[in-house]
């Protein structure tokens, strides 16, 4: 751990914002925010959940399976099992993509066939799936390996004689809409741990500093002294974060990503507001969406096979809350605007 300097975070002070990495390793990495307020740290706590994108197989197609587990099971753990992410930049969302179902510009192919001629059963692990095809570069949608054996997670188990044949689509997406393209196992994230702010009431039986032992953190910042009066305008400005990484990417890329998506995230709010209906976000930012092709990705539609329009893309980006469109929802005519968005 990092020995903490109170002359380097005074100094940072000036600065704004402020990182200072404690622990960095292949899997996770801790660091202190400073200079921030609550709402930007936890911001990109959420954005490091759910908005990077990464890579996970997304469609199974099964030829040969006699094993014990039902096509569906089989396809569920698939798709849950990490595949590197590095360079998943250069790939193409599939709603974003020309071509009809999926190619190389927009998804990776796995193969898996496995069969048990032995006498005793059979183990198929992630290793065994095999990129096929072109892929926009050598390392994305390869099985993460971490194991000291070099198995990865074991998918099925074959007994003898029975088979397994597949070929599996791997496509890019984001956690927002499934958990199987989440980057980081967990990200833990604490501010005050001596609860000067009172933010927490600390449930106790009888003594709460043996019953709430302090965190790692706790040595970072001063504890509060015996009869300090309580401030009323004090807000927490230090945050610590222990960002744990699933496989598809390093820490310190979550971090980096997670950053980044929130920098285009608050340039489309930016080009809206000051572009208005003439485009706006939803018709040129290019960053994370919700599922499927609707809210702003082109279309109009709500991203599960349709059903209705949404208020933020009539099929060419229009405002449906008083423009030219007659000031219509998907729930009926609005009260701001009729016609052409006057007053009723």
């Amino acid at each position: 751990m990092m020995d903490y300097d109170p002359m380097v975070m005074d100094d940072a002070e000036s600065l704004g914002p402020a990182v200072k990495i404690s622990q960095a390793d292949s899997t996770r990495v801790k660091f202190e925010l400073s200079n921030a307020d609550l709402s930007f740290a936890n911001s990109l706590r959420r954005v490091m959940l759910a908005e990077i994108p990464t890579i996970a197989i997304d469609l199974v197609e099964i030829e040969v399976n006699t094993s014990v587990l039902a096509d569906e099971f089989i396809a569920h753990r698939l798709g849950l099992i990490p595949l590197n992410a590095e360079g998943v930049d250069q790939l193409l969302y599939s709603r974003d993509c020309d071509c009809d179902g999926y190619c190389e510009q927009c998804s990776v192919r796995l193969s898996l066939h496995a069969k048990c001629t032995g006498d005793e059963n059979m183990h198929v692990f992630s290793r065994d799936l095999v990129p096929v095809g072109e892929r926009v570069n050598q390392n994305l949608g390869t099985p993460i390996i971490n194991d000291p054996d070099g198995l990865g997670p074991l998918i099925l188990k074959l007994r003898p004689g029975q088979e397994i044949k597949l070929e599996c689509i791997a496509k890019k997406g984001i956690a927002k809409e499934h958990a199987k393209w989440a980057p980081s196992a967990a990200i833990g994230f604490e501010y005050d741990p001596h609860n000067k702010l009172h933010h927490l009431d600390l449930w106790y039986e009888q003594d709460p500093k043996a019953e709430w032992p302090p965190s790692e953190y706790a040595e970072w910042e001063e504890p509060p002294q015996e009869g300090e009066p309580f401030d009323y305008d004090a807000v927490p400005n230090r945050f610590y974060f222990n960002v744990e990484s699933a496989g598809p990417l390093p820490p310190d890329a979550i971090v980096q990503e997670g950053i980044k998506v929130l920098q285009q995230k608050l340039a489309g709010l930016i080009h809206e507001l000051t572009e208005g209906d003439s485009g706006g976000a939803n018709g040129d930012y290019r960053g994370p969406r919700s599922p499927g092709g609707g809210f702003g990705a082109g279309g109009g539609t709500d991203g599960f096979g349709g059903g209705y329009t949404t208020p933020f893309g009539n099929g060419g980006n229009q405002s449906s809350w008083g423009g030219a469109a007659g000031g219509t929802t998907p729930y009926g005519q609005t009260p701001y605007g009729v016609g052409a968005g006057g007053w009723p």
